[in-house]
């Protein structure tokens, strides 16, 4: 199962959704991002939030077109997509892709993104494929291991960025800046801005926790 959640982020940055209707089984909405949605032909199966960012007019057509809506208090220990997120993995599906999560309150952006480190969430990085999508960002953590990279057209670049604080052992081949058995310190950017130079590469560490992102320009 490939289960999508879409944010309330700026609709400018989201990406091409056509890609993601076809393969996604389960959307999720939260908050605004559940009328972004529905503004988009897209059937949430279930939403979550306070919905502060909705008009009354907005939220009684949610509740009209919506079987289920997890409604909270604004005033809480979680922010709406992290309560969401947790509902997701607990479904446990092969992949998470969480849209409309970048741009806008950079608290809010930073926050998302550590979602994807905390502690209770990095274990489930070995059974679930988790991802931040934006129109010109694709964000996932690893852990420890060897991972097959493809090459993306619309997304050349690909960097490393250490989550712990040093990643060792880091081995890539099929890039255009290979590395054997090198390591990764916070504040380093030893591996910013690398290119495949074929269909497909691979990545290796041996310890720590690393932050992959592909881009484009």
């Amino acid at each position: 199962m490939i289960i999508s959640i879409m944010a309330g982020g700026p609709e400018c940055l989201l990406p091409d959704l056509t890609r993601y209707k076809e393969m996604t089984d389960f959307w999720v909405g939260v908050d605004r991002g559940v009328w972004s949605l529905l503004e988009k032909g897209i059937e949430p199966k279930c939403g979550f939030g306070d919905f502060d960012s909705v008009s009354e007019d907005e939220y009684r057509k949610i509740e009209q077109r919506l079987e289920q809506i997890n409604l909270y208090s604004s005033e809480k220990d979680e922010t709406d997509l992290e309560i969401a997120f947790k509902w997701a993995i607990n479904q446990k599906p092969r992949e998470i892709h969480i849209l409309g999560a970048t741009g806008g309150r950079m608290d809010h952006f930073l926050g998302n993104i550590q979602l994807l480190q905390k502690e209770s969430v990095l274990p489930n990085h070995t059974d679930i494929d988790i991802y931040i999508v934006d129109q010109q960002n694709i964000f996932t953590v690893k852990t420890a291991g060897s991972y097959q990279v493809t090459a993306l057209k619309d997304k050349k670049y690909l960097s490393l960025l250490p989550v712990t604080a040093k990643v060792t052992g880091i081995t890539l081949s099929g890039f255009k800046y290979p590395l054997s058995d090198a390591s990764l310190e916070i504040g380093s950017t030893l591996c910013i801005s690398n290119e495949l130079i074929s269909e497909s590469g691979n990545v290796s560490f041996e310890e720590g926790i690393l932050m992959v992102i592909r881009s484009s320009d």
